[in-house]
């Protein structure tokens, strides 16, 4: 009869996990007492999260996930232990491939809008872990130097969700092999969760008698770095702060370093690698009076710590880069400077505005360094990626989704690589001098609405852009596909040919493309504003007869490229 009980109790707490709503609850408030011990490779954290029920019904369970190399120790609600089963939770959104999962049982059910404070601990080690990487079939050297995460007894670095959840999530599985469903996993979870507030009290434990700084990418601590003192047995303890987390997915670094302290940049580096490091500032200070003209002084420091690796790859959040810092070379720092320094200067809630424009200096920069095909050459490296995103979106969603739409999307290839065509294109309609004042005007604290920032750019140019925003940034329509539909010249009276372009647009998305018409060396441009399934016509000017009639340069991303150039034939 004992048997029959207990397996009857077991399976009651069973029950839920399938049918849970993972979604159900926002995470409004974090205050952890997170503990590190290097020598140990392990992390403790115990403290209390606050959660609100954001779907229609009442809730009677959630779900609480962190990394699968960490345990669930205890969890309560007003001080009595509650009733949870700890499973494991296949997701990539954690290098390990897979999430602990508490799966907890109320006492009493929480309301719609309602909250429910809970006191959590959870605990284990944070070792290097390449699972998810080399399971989808990449070769284990360079899986390393992507998942890179890890506590070690010199260094150690760990990045949030989407890396390690180090911190607890509550997401739905996600899976590498799927074409978006990592990204727009992750990002749908920093969107729900932008509101939310973060303290961390952050505290460092060694016994090997090392003396270590720790760093993380908050901004109320920004310019802190934490000496802990080389006493054996010591802790040493400070508090960061993430109120709310915006945009920023928590992280955290611990290195031997030292720290350089320049105008545009704080970097903490490893002593053999100074030189290296003074290298990277004056890359910063080179970018700074470009980044000024464009966005106004850095209302705060860039921050960079070293990694150790010199095959790591390269990872940016919350103002903080984490880099190798060996063989700077000067030209490619300057770009990495631009992204951080946009960053700095121009904060905003919002994933399209924030990331696209850091990589829309970085295009303006390459053609301010060159010219305008090395920049657009840079945004084209860009493209493939956005394209088979735009293909996969398309047959999971249809033609039209406000879904993933630049103002919703989690997708990195379109709030980062999208958004950059789209300030692009803003820049090539309204004009650099128009663009500019609207940012100057815009404050993120105002941005609540929709329309706020075309409404900006409106006031500025002077110029009805509801078509362009709603093509591309309230709804996804996917891409344009232009194609020289005819061409048809004619000689005028003084002796010059007029030639009229029809361009038909065979993708969803309408836009302003460049015509440009060649003859024997010369070249004449034209923009042609060409929406939706529809054609427009342009007439341009040429002082011989034309040759060639080419739509697009690439300032507009495009499904298809292939149909854009139209030889004349010779008459």
């Amino acid at each position: 009869m004992k048997f029959l009980c207990a397996l009857c109790f077991l399976c009651g707490l069973l029950v839920p996990a399938f049918s849970l709503d993972r979604t159900a609850f926002t995470f409004t408030k974090y205050d952890l007492n997170v503990r590190i011990e290097p020598d140990q490779q392990r992390l403790a954290v115990r403290g209390k999260i606050t959660l609100r029920n954001d779907s229609n019904v009442p809730q009677k369970n959630l779900s609480l996930q962190v990394s699968s190399s960490l345990d669930w120790r205890s969890i309560s609600v007003a001080g009595k232990l509650v009733d949870f089963v700890s499973q494991p939770y296949t997701s990539d959104i954690d290098h390990t491939g897979a999430l602990s999962e508490a799966v907890v049982s109320l006492r009493h059910e929480v309301l719609p809008k309602a909250t429910i404070e809970l006191e959590i601990g959870y605990e284990g080690v944070i070792l290097l872990d390449t699972t998810r990487l080399t399971r989808i079939g990449m070769p284990n050297d360079t899986a390393k130097n992507t998942d890179w995460d890890q506590i070690g007894k010199s260094f150690s670095a760990v990045r949030g969700i989407g890396y390690v959840a180090w911190y607890p999530v509550a997401t739905q599985a996600a899976n590498l092999s799927q074409e978006n469903s990592v990204p727009a996993t992750i990002g749908q979870w920093r969107l729900r969760e932008a509101q939310a507030d973060m303290r961390v009290d952050f505290c460092l434990w060694q016994r090997d008698g090392s003396s270590l700084t720790a760093l993380m990418n908050d901004e109320s601590t920004q310019e802190n770095a934490e000496k802990i003192a080389g006493e054996p047995d010591t802790t040493g303890c400070r508090q960061h702060v993430f109120a709310p987390l915006g945009q920023t997915a928590p992280l955290f670094v611990i290195g031997g370093y030292e720290t350089l302290v320049h105008t545009a940049v704080t970097i903490s580096h490893l002593p053999e690698h100074k030189s290296a490091a003074e290298n990277y500032a004056a890359a910063s200070n080179n970018v700074l009076p470009f980044i000024t003209r464009w966005f106004g002084p850095p209302r705060r420091s860039a921050r960079l710590a070293e990694l150790p690796d010199s095959a790591a790859a390269p990872y940016e959040n919350g103002g903080m880069l984490l880099t190798p810092l060996t063989n700077v070379d000067i030209k490619l720092a300057e770009i990495a400077a631009v992204h951080q320094l946009t960053h700095a200067v121009f904060p905003s809630p919002r994933l399209w505005i924030y990331e696209g424009l850091a990589h829309f200096a970085q295009a303006i920069y390459r053609e301010q360094q060159s010219d305008r095909e090395t920049a657009l050459h840079f945004m084209g490296d860009h493209l493939a990626a956005l394209v088979e995103a735009e293909k996969a979106l398309a047959a999971e969603h249809g033609a039209v989704t406000s879904e993933q739409s630049l103002m919703n999307t989690g997708i990195e290839e379109l709030y980062r690589s999208k958004a950059m065509y789209v300030w692009w294109m803003l820049r090539d309609m309204v004009g650099e001098p128009a663009l500019k004042q609207a940012l100057a005007a815009y404050r993120p604290d105002r941005d609540t609405e929709p329309f706020y920032l075309q409404h900006l750019i409106e006031a500025q140019s002077k110029r009805d852009l509801a078509w362009f925003f709603d093509d591309w940034v309230y709804h996804d329509l996917g891409l344009p596909d232009f194609r020289i539909d005819s061409v048809y010249p004619s000689q005028t009276a003084q002796g010059s040919y007029m030639v009229t372009v029809t361009v038909e647009n065979l993708g969803g998305a309408g836009a302003a493309v460049p015509v440009t018409l060649r003859s024997f060396g010369h070249e004449e441009t034209g923009r042609l504003e060409v929406r939706g399934r529809s054609k427009n016509s342009i007439r341009i000017i040429a002082q011989s007869p034309a040759s060639e009639v080419v739509v697009n340069d690439g300032s507009v991303p495009e499904s298809d490229s292939s149909n854009n150039t139209f030889t004349v034939q010779k008459q």
